[in-house]
């Protein structure tokens, strides 16, 4: 009888020093604990600059195991994932990243909870290693999502989890280029449990999402799955409006009572301060949303693959 097939999309950009260390590790714990299941590994280097593609290349000769793709130029962490869980075959797909802050360990755990009958199982951080900073402005984002998001995305978790083959397939029925697959995957609902974790520091190198990628990151999730910043520009120019009348009412009350003279450009500056705000606001949230409608109108793939090592092209 054959076994399960497991698959683990593994997305790496400069990762030349963690993706062989990455390799031994994730082969010790499935030569350990996931004798029952057969396994796949797809690499998928996102136009690496360093010997990430050298590096995979050779676990890939000496592996069969393990599969890889080439992007033809860095597309983004979201879009190499995406391209790895394209091209998975498994009953389960783990996805994960190779600087061993997602420790192999926990898949066990993961594909555990996927045989108790769960379709989406999310590796939770209970403990990470990171900056005050970071961890502040994250516990921020999450509680900022939670309150304004219609999908009821889990907190600390980030892509490192397990989803099944159905869970996959609808999935890869969403095209949306502003990818954010954390609020993805808890769109599509499906049973689900999570499996708690002490995330580490990276093995090697420094993290790939500086705060730039970061905050672009946390853009797509709020504008992805809210419409809530189209509010903003309502609250903020009821604001201004409340202003401007109280203004007013006190020049009025001013002159009726005091006989004070104001000159008509006080009259005007009172007036635009409720809109020129209002104005920029709506300006700059139209923009984002047209921005994301310009990209997913354009239809243009999400990413492009420029070599294949152990996968057919049918793939």
């Amino acid at each position: 009888m054959a076994k399960p097939l497991v698959s683990i999309v593994v997305p790496a950009f400069n990762e030349e020093d963690n993706v062989g260390p990455f390799h031994a590790g994730l082969m010790q714990v499935a030569d350990a604990k996931l004798g029952d299941y057969d396994l796949e590994l797809i690499f998928v280097d996102d136009g690496s600059r360093d010997r990430t593609w050298a590096r995979i290349q050779e676990l890939a000769a000496a592996d069969a195991r393990v599969h890889a793709l080439s992007l033809s130029r860095n597309f983004g962490h979201q879009a190499a994932l995406t391209a790895g869980l394209h091209h998975s075959r498994g009953e389960a797909i783990v996805s994960m990243d190779c600087d061993l802050q997602d420790p192999p360990e926990v898949i066990p755990a993961l594909i555990a909870k996927w045989r108790a009958g769960n379709q989406i199982v999310y590796a939770r951080r209970s403990a990470r290693v990171d900056t005050a900073f970071k961890r502040i402005t994250a516990d921020l984002y999450y509680r900022l999502l939670s309150l304004t998001s219609e999908v009821d995305i889990p907190r600390n978790v980030g892509d490192f989890r397990l989803i099944s083959r159905d869970v996959l397939r609808s999935f890869l029925r969403l095209n949306e280029h502003a990818r954010y697959l954390r609020g993805m995957v808890a769109w599509l609902g499906y049973k689900h449990d999570f499996v708690d974790f002490e995330r580490p520091d990276r093995l090697h190198g420094e993290t790939h999402y500086p705060l730039r990628r970061m905050l672009t990151l946390a853009m797509d999730g709020l504008l992805n799955f809210t419409f809530v910043p189209l509010k903003i520009g309502m609250w903020i120019g009821v604001l201004s409006m409340l202003i401007s009348v109280t203004f007013l009412v006190y020049m009025v009350v001013d002159i009726a009572l005091h006989h004070v003279d104001y000159p008509l450009y006080k009259w005007l500056t009172v007036l635009l301060f409720g809109f020129m705000g209002l104005q920029f606001m709506f300006l700059w949230i139209i923009g984002e949303y047209i921005g994301r409608i310009y990209y997913d109108v354009r239809r243009r793939p999400l990413y492009i693959i420029g070599e294949r090592v152990n996968l057919d092209a049918t793939e």
